[in-house]
């Protein structure tokens, strides 16, 4: 009984994890997000010619 209950935990945790894998890559390629991923990726230069300033 246990490893059948394993097996399916595994088998749908992959599935789970893939699916939610493959929702993350959507949602990063989105044409719409396109702009707060670009205001994200300067935050650390933005900093840093606030701290030369």
């Amino acid at each position: 009984m246990y490893e059948f209950l394993a097996g399916i935990a595994q088998t749908w945790g992959l599935l789970v994890f893939v699916f939610a894998f493959i929702l993350v890559l959507i949602y990063a390629f989105l044409p719409a997000n396109r702009q707060a991923f670009d205001r994200a990726r300067r935050i650390p230069l933005d900093e840093d010619q606030e701290h030369d300033g």
